[in-house]
């Protein structure tokens, strides 16, 4: 079954950088709408950010608009999430998935990973 694995995450303290990285096991993420969300304990899984099939269009949550950007490698077959100035609330499971244009829901997501656990202290 197709599903996609994000790695690249970690401890780090407030301030500090992170890049997520999203791959698919069996298929390749090219022409994909690629989404990241993430999940804090005792909260609703949410929308961070998303990328078109071609790249060009991109779009994010306001709170993490001009820290955080998504891009994606063809090359490669990788969509990547580069976090800059982390805080605190940050911290969360974070899920890349794929989805329709323009869908801030995640319930309007497939092929969910396992993701991948970012911790920023304070």
């Amino acid at each position: 079954q197709v599903h996609w694995v994000e790695t690249g995450g970690g401890l780090v303290q407030a301030g500090g950088s992170l890049r997520l990285s999203c791959a698919a096991s069996g298929r390749t993420v090219s022409r994909n709408i690629m989404g990241w969300f993430r999940q804090a304990p005792g909260k609703e899984r949410e929308f961070v950010a998303a990328i078109s099939g071609s790249g060009v269009l991109k779009n994010y949550a306001d709170s993490v608009k001009g820290r955080f950007t998504i891009s994606r490698d063809s090359a490669e077959n990788v969509v990547h999430l580069q976090m800059n100035s982390l805080k605190p609330e940050d911290t969360a499971l974070y899920y890349c998935a794929t989805g329709p244009w323009g869908s801030r829901n995640h319930l309007e997501y497939k092929y969910w990973g396992q993701g991948t656990q970012v911790t920023v202290s304070s």
